[in-house]
């Protein structure tokens, strides 16, 4: 079993970064004062399809007491729905269902049968902003007059294609990208659990990779441990994870900012000859670009970790002393075309050769 799956939260306490959340869900069910409608949005992978899956152990689970928001993860519901067969948890994605037929006979027709163990019967639309017009029309009525035993949770990462009908009968949580600390925190009780020993700043390298998408980080995570060992070293994580290339990417725009052309494509042509996939590196270079863009105007946060991620801040500071915000924006808007030509162009370098020429020109990337 892959690591996100093996790992996955089975109790409110496992679920890291939504605290915001996890504590007003975990107060109403102690209250039993639950919402009949839940949107839960936000980027991938931040554990809304867990905590919907969550919602429905607990409001379940058969030794929960009152006045208790956990469940127990050991009576026949908790058992079923973990194991993904409990009968009166409906998954559906969105994605692969998006027809009126669909929402009738797997939602509107389920409704109306009471729960057959449990307390409530709980439907999980996932990716629900592709369901079709005709079929967020025909769940707006259950919507807004359910059953007092269904609960309906709907997760989306484009909450903005959701008409504003569903969206206002719901009661909305935002799932916000986890800190840095508390992704390494998560992976080195993984690799505990797992008995390997794994470097500090591997770990560093996958959470900033995974800019805060902790599914993205554990299955990165997965695919290092997969190299096999009881001991992980970044030299054999960087065969799964490519080393970000900061220096080469420094050096770069060192000669591109002093207008040395030639040197900026030598040193383009010479990156190729040493194996360099020259279309990553220009998207690694557009994300560092934005990093230092951040860097310049003062944005970056101790949440916002990945915004520098792995960059020497001095180094960058150095770099971009003598540039303008406008100068720094046209470098960026250079390369972003330059990624954009990589498909047209019938020479691979050809692209990055013109933009270093045109930001080369005279006086436009000269420092101030």
């Amino acid at each position: 079993m892959v690591i996100y799956r093996k790992y996955r939260p089975q109790n409110f306490k496992e679920v890291i970064g939504q605290e915001h959340i996890v504590r007003v869900l975990e107060n109403e069910i102690k209250t039993e004062q639950l919402a009949h409608a839940y949107l839960f949005t936000g980027p991938r992978g931040l554990g809304k399809t867990t905590t919907a899956r969550l919602m429905a152990k607990a409001v379940n689970c058969l030794n929960r007491k009152k006045g208790q928001s956990e469940p127990c993860n050991h009576c026949a519901v908790c058992r079923a729905v973990s194991q993904g067969n409990f009968g009166d948890l409906i998954e559906l994605d969105a994605a692969s269902q998006t027809g009126v037929d669909n929402v009738r006979e797997n939602i509107i027709s389920y409704s109306r049968i009471p729960p057959a163990v449990g307390e409530y019967k709980v439907f999980v639309i996932d990716e629900a902003h592709m369901l079709s017009k005709s079929a967020f029309n025909a769940l707006l009525k259950t919507l807004e007059e359910p059953p007092s035993y269904v609960i309906f949770i709907l997760a989306t990462t484009e909450v903005h294609k959701l008409p504003d009908t569903i969206i206002s009968r719901c009661q909305r949580f935002s799932f916000r990208k986890v800190a840095l600390g508390k992704i390494v925190e998560r992976l080195e009780k993984i690799a505990k659990a797992e008995k390997i020993k794994i470097k500090k700043d591997v770990l560093n390298s996958i959470a900033v990779r995974s800019e805060g998408c902790v599914r993205d980080a554990e299955s990165l995570f997965n695919q290092i441990f997969a190299l096999g060992g009881k001991e992980i070293t970044m030299e054999e994580a960087s065969l799964v994870i490519p080393p970000a290339q900061v220096g080469l990417m420094i050096d770069f725009l060192k000669v591109i900012i002093d207008q040395k052309e030639a040197s900026a494509i030598n040193l383009i042509n010479q990156f190729i000859e040493d194996g360099l996939d020259l279309e990553q590196f220009v998207s690694d270079l557009i994300s560092f670009l934005r990093k230092l863009i951040l860097i310049k105007i003062g944005a970056v946060t101790d949440n916002l970790y990945w915004q520098k991620g792995d960059i020497d801040l001095k180094k960058a500071e150095t770099l971009i002393k003598g540039l303008s915000l406008e100068k720094l924006i046209s470098i960026i808007e250079t390369f972003i075309q330059t990624k954009i030509q990589f498909n047209y162009s019938p020479i691979p370098q050809l692209s990055v050769e013109l933009a270093i020429l045109k930001l080369c020109q005279k006086g436009s990337v000269s420092q101030d």
